[in-house]
């Protein structure tokens, strides 16, 4: 090579292993209730959903075939994913953080949020938390915030006025009290408060109860405070509106930038805007997945129009597999199979309550258009993270959590053995390679349990989870309980100082140990 093409060639080596060392900005996208089997590329036997956007996403970077988000249920989920720990060590045993209830995240737990500010990011949050508030309720007016006896009842003078003084305060214990420096959006969108919240302030004073029409036909689910003529529909383009608004605002300078978007999507209130309403064939579930993965499209369209793609780590992923009220029978008898070879949805501890889209794009690191294998869980963002910032992880941070950077740059070794997913009522189903043990009822009806206590599957072979080994493999059995055991006693499944539980772990099968 001649001298002055060798400089050239030499300089722009120097260049790339420079943009290559920027940190790069963080966009995580969060569906809910969005299923396995709901993204085309994930199911292309049995899916009968276009999702064009999220499958070019797919086709830049690299799709993980075996992710899996800690619970089958939303709160568990994005408590895990958050703090890189399972949730089962929080005061989250069993189900979700119920309307009202006071926040999760203990006050100086580390944050994906929190991690990155630490390392000079800006951070933000648009959508839905569903976390916990620590909202100032006296003692003995929760009863204020209930709905009223009769059908679209109206609000007492004692409620409005109650209401008056308590979304005129702040409300600390949310988003920007857990590592984000701005949020908007709903804490559940088909519970009360039926407003929007930006940073810890109700957009707006509910006023008058949800009218009770708003309440039916899968929309929203618990009456409440709301708005007066607060809409459902408007939800998801509003979040999505702020989000590309703060993408265009945040690339246009400097630090980098760390962006979580958990969208309202597509969980209850199925409410499809016009535009989308019968574009599915299949009904309004499949019209509101298109109509998600066109929102994805939008937020990924402001991030190459505001010149930041090439330096930014995308993620994208759901809390949990699809949910009943999408109606997946109906589904089924049209052709779409929401959890795609899976067994189970929403609440089940089998595959599809809990297996997940799972996809990266990082341009520069990862090969468009790969597939990976591995085991892989959401918690394993935080040391992801923290990997990618050339940062290490207090002992008493991330304690569930792998980094995944080797699987994201080319390797294909196990970045962990083993992985705990539990159903909507806390039974824990352990991992161990590709064996599975369930140690309760699996389903969330009698006829989706199965007939033994115990259940134990071989993934590789049984995807599907048809074929019960537990009785015929005792030893095996007995090891994958001794390595849960391990586990919830260590308070970690890191290397590291073993850490404290928050609470007395609840075993299974119930009342043994």
């Amino acid at each position: 090579m001649k001298p002055g093409l060798l400089a050239i060639a030499a300089s722009v080596f120097v260049l790339s292993l420079t943009a290559a060392a920027a940190k790069p900005n963080i966009l995580l996208i969060y569906a809910d209730d969005l299923g396995y089997g709901d993204v085309a590329c994930y199911n292309p036997g049995r899916g009968k959903i276009p999702t064009p956007h999220i499958d070019q996403l797919a086709a830049q970077g690299m799709r993980f075939t075996d992710a899996h988000s800690s619970s089958s249920v939303c709160s568990p989920s994005r408590y895990s994913m958050l703090t890189g720990r399972y949730h089962w060590r929080s005061r989250l045993q069993s189900g979700i953080v119920g309307t009202w209830k006071d926040s999760l995240i203990a006050p100086d737990r580390l944050t994906l949020g929190s991690l990155v500010r630490q390392h000079g990011y800006r951070t933000a949050m648009a959508g839905k938390w569903h976390l916990g508030w620590d909202w100032p309720v006296p003692e003995g007016k929760g009863d204020l915030l209930s709905g009223p006896a009769k059908k679209n009842g109206p609000a007492s003078g004692e409620q409005k006025a109650f209401w008056r003084e308590l979304f005129s305060r702040d409300i600390p214990g949310g988003p920007v009290d857990r590592g984000f420096d701005r949020y908007f959006g709903t804490c559940v969108p088909n519970w009360p408060p039926f407003c929007f919240i930006e940073n810890r302030r109700t957009v707006g004073i509910p006023s008058e109860f949800l009218p009770a029409n708003l309440l039916e036909r899968q929309q929203a689910s618990v009456q409440g405070p709301s708005l007066a003529g607060w809409k459902l529909e408007p939800i998801l383009p509003a979040i999505i509106d702020r989000a590309c608004g703060w993408i265009r605002e945040l690339a246009a300078g400097d630090p980098p930038f760390f962006l979580y978007l958990p969208l309202t999507s597509p969980h209850t209130p199925i409410a499809v805007n016009q535009e989308w309403q019968g574009k599915s064939g299949i009904g309004p579930y499949g019209d509101f997945v298109m109509e998600t993965d066109a929102m994805i499209g939008r937020v990924l369209a402001a991030l190459e129009q505001s010149g930041a793609a090439d330096n930014t780590l995308v993620i994208l992923t759901s809390d949990n597999g699809c949910a009943p009220p999408a109606d997946v029978p109906g589904l089924q008898g049209q052709g779409h199979f929401p959890s795609g070879p899976l067994r189970g949805i929403k609440f089940d501890v089998w595959e599809g309550g809990h297996r997940v889209p799972f996809i990266v794009r990082w341009p520069g690191r990862v090969q468009p258009g790969s597939v990976n294998h591995q085991l892989v869980q959401q918690a394993d963002l935080m040391a992801t993270f923290a990997d990618v910032l050339g940062a290490k992880l207090p002992d008493n941070a991330g304690e569930d959590s792998f980094s995944l950077v080797p699987l994201l740059t080319g390797g294909d070794q196990p970045v962990r053995a083993h992985a705990v997913n539990c159903s909507a009522t806390g039974v824990p189903a352990v991992r161990d390679g590709p064996w599975k043990l369930i140690l309760g009822p699996p389903g969330r009806t009698a006829s989706a349990q199965g007939k033994q206590p115990v259940h134990l599957y071989q993934l590789a072979d049984d995807l599907g989870e048809t074929k019960n080994l537990a009785a015929s493999m005792p030893e095996k059995v007995a090891s994958m309980k001794a390595l849960l055991e391990k586990l919830i006693t260590d308070g970690r499944s890191t290397p590291g100082a073993p850490q404290k539980n928050d609470v007395e772990v609840r075993r299974f099968p119930r009342n043994t140990r």
